[in-house]
């Protein structure tokens, strides 16, 4: 077929806008928000600029849009290194040990700020009983004592959390652009879908671009250093929820794998991308269930009543070892493995028994406080899942009566949550780590002045809301040094501003071609509309990669396949068409979401293992093999052969166990 080029012939040439700044966040969620609120406190002392954009709105962007009701990560008590261990268990023995301890030093700092700026934490009164933020009591900063859902989690009122945090962020923002002269510096609604590398070094970020979702705009941004955290990847895999509630996920539907896909194409190493999170959650609405399980003490159970983590636990620790030593530290693969025995047997459904829960707590509880009990687990989602409300509403389900239904979802690719997918960085000088793991500014990428946090931090996990804010505000210190260490360094652009806007607008200019050649603009032989595309990439991934039709099993045949079909997807993505700026972002997050999954499945084949039971398994490789692959997978895509590079890499131990 004939490759297209937008001329702007059929389509409105955008305007062009082009800005300059020091340092360039991309994406509102956590992690940028604490980059954006510690970077100006350094950054504007010394005359450093700093500018933000964000495809949404910062107030509800991000994984903590709709809201939260725990912070999964506050070590308060707990020792950093004991985080450490924890988090290692958990992702299957292989993480960056420095980056997790860097971490848990840091991230009580900023659960500190967030209950300074008004977040309601809820704290133990002198009787043991729970004060849900509503009553005043000490701040954790001042010797509060927290409610603990789990050894690591607080609970807190967090309907307006997102909220809090991003107002701190934009005034950080604003505090930064005073007497700098820039008329803007926080951009929303503003999609970054490309990357762009310094003329006179491949392997330096310089630019950034975009388009405004709203109006017809192109934004060229240059900077010396850029912070790319614009979420992990959803909806590359057909997800549960179909037709009109295909929009219903765990992880917010808005991360299309962009940090991951522009990372890859400038040329950064990624590791572990064939690490996925695959989490158990209420059926059809998606709900949180670490409360139930955490704070409310709740059961799982095949259909019969039988606990699958007690009937399956010798033959899984037979299978994986140490990995399945103790039945009371189960990680989260190995505790879907065990579910997923019975679903396949016909033992299910599987219940949350929400209703044995309740039950057994009011046993020592009076009217009053079983009413306030009943309120704190309706609140657990409306806080965080309204969705899971309406399904329980829709099956006469009332939770402190009727068990509910819980499924492991569909996989999503992600870094800050319980999986540990994306770019290898920097990390910190101080805590003993390999030479090779530090090359001078922490958290920044393989690629010079190319920095991340969040989702985009690989063999990292379990960072969660409060360890990405902590991350961002660590690189953000990071981007300020490089700044100032290069004063003089000038970004320019590799591009002509015409070549690059007719780049962004090609979808635009394909569909307003070709759109009356069908009487259904639907249906169409000379483009393909991106819905239509995101369901060929969906049902690839579904059905090669180890999607929920395979129970997520795949192998070396079935992967190689898939990449066939993947790489023909690609091609015909090129054909993609957009009838208005909507569906020229879909199409942009396609094109990220095809990179992200390729990515996915390239590492998925290249270890020969099953490295996480109950996230995915290799037919072909069913076991975790730790003589030949308790290492990290790193990849590389090298634009001179157009070609992915994937190797291993050493796992070093830091704290002993």
């Amino acid at each position: 077929m004939e490759k297209e080029t937008c001329t702007f012939s059929y389509c409105a040439r955008p305007e062009i806008i082009e800005h300059e700044t020091d340092i360039l966040l991309i994406g509102g969620g956590m992690a940028n928000c604490g980059a954006a609120f510690e970077g100006a406190r350094w950054a504007t002392p010394k005359g450093v600029r700093i500018t933000l954009v964000d495809k949404a709105a910062m107030d509800r962007s991000g994984a903590v849009a709709m809201g939260l009701s725990a912070i999964n990560t506050y070590m308060g008590e707990n020792d950093p290194a004991n985080y450490v261990k924890y988090v290692k268990g958990d992702l299957m023995g292989i993480i960056r040990e420095d980056l997790v301890y860097d971490v848990g030093r840091h991230v009580d700092d900023s659960v500190h700020l967030f209950e300074e700026w008004g977040l309601p934490v809820w704290k133990r009164a002198d009787d043991g009983h729970t004060m849900d933020g509503a009553q005043p009591a000490k701040k954790l900063s001042e010797g509060g004592k927290p409610v603990r859902s789990g050894k690591w989690q607080i609970m807190i009122n967090g309907e307006s959390y997102k909220v809090i945090v991003a107002e701190a962020a934009k005034k950080a923002l604003e505090f930064n652009r005073q007497g700098t002269g820039v008329a803007q510096n926080l951009f929303e609604r503003v999609f970054i879908v490309k990357l762009l590398p310094d003329p006179k070094d491949a392997n330096r970020v310089a630019a950034a671009i975009g388009f405004s979702v709203r109006e017809n705009k192109v934004y060229i941004f240059k900077a010396k250093a850029m912070l790319l955290a614009a979420g992990g990847a959803v909806n590359c895999f057909r997800p549960r929820s179909v037709a009109e509630g295909q929009g219903r996920a765990w992880y917010p539907i808005w991360n299309a794998g962009s940090t991951y896909a522009m990372a890859a194409q400038m040329g950064a190493e990624l590791v572990l991308m064939e690490n996925r999170f695959v989490p158990a959650r209420f059926k059809d609405g998606y709900g949180p269930v670490g409360a139930w399980f955490l704070f409310f003490k709740a059961k799982a159970t095949n259909a019969l009543g039988e606990d699958y983590c007690v009937t399956h636990f010798e033959a899984t620790k037979a299978k994986y070892g140490s990995y399945c030593s103790d039945p009371h530290k189960l990680g989260t693969a190995i505790r879907n493995h065990m579910m997923m025995i019975d679903m396949k047997a016909g033992k299910g459904p599987i219940y949350m028994n929400t209703h044995h829960a309740m039950a057994e707590l009011a046993k020592t509880m009076d009217a009053k406080q079983i009413k306030h009990l009943e309120a704190e687990a309706w609140e657990d989602f409306l806080d965080m899942c309204i969705g899971q409300a309406g399904v329980w509403a829709g099956y006469n389900i009332d939770p402190s009566k009727t068990p509910s239904e819980i499924m492991p979802t569909e996989p999503y690719l992600l870094g800050s949550h319980a999986g540990c997918a994306g770019i290898w960085v920097s990390g910190p000088d101080d805590l003993g780590a390999p030479k090779e793991w530090n090359w001078g500014y922490n958290r920044m990428s393989t690629v010079k002045g190319l920095f991340t946090a969040g989702d985009g931090v690989g063999a990292s996990g379990h960072k969660f809301s409060s360890g990405s804010h902590a991350e961002g505000r660590i690189a953000a210190k990071a981007m300020v040094a490089l700044c100032l260490d290069e004063p003089d360094y000038k970004p320019e652009l590799s591009k002509s501003v015409d070549e690059l806007a007719g780049e962004i607008y090609l979808p635009y200019e394909i569909y307003e071609k070709y759109k009356n050649y069908s009487t259904d603009p639907h249906t169409n032989p000379n483009y393909i509309r991106p819905k239509m595309l995101q369901a060929r990439l969906q049902k690839i991934m579904d059905e090669y990669v180890g999607g929920v039709s395979t129970w997520y099993m795949t192998s070396k045949t079935m992967l190689e396949k898939g990449l066939e079909q993947l790489v023909l997807l690609k091609e015909d993505s090129l054909k993609m068409a957009a009838a208005d700026l909507h569906e020229l972002m879909r199409c942009w997050e396609n094109y990220h979401r095809i990179w992200a999954g390729e990515s996915h499945a390239r590492h998925i084949l290249f270890r020969e293992d099953s490295r996480y039971p109950g996230y995915y398994y290799r037919g072909d490789f069913d076991l975790v093999d730790d003589t030949n692959w308790k290492c990290f997978t790193i990849s590389k895509f090298n634009n001179s052969t157009q070609q992915w590079e994937l190797s291993k890499r050493d796992y070093v131990q830091l704290i002993p166990d």
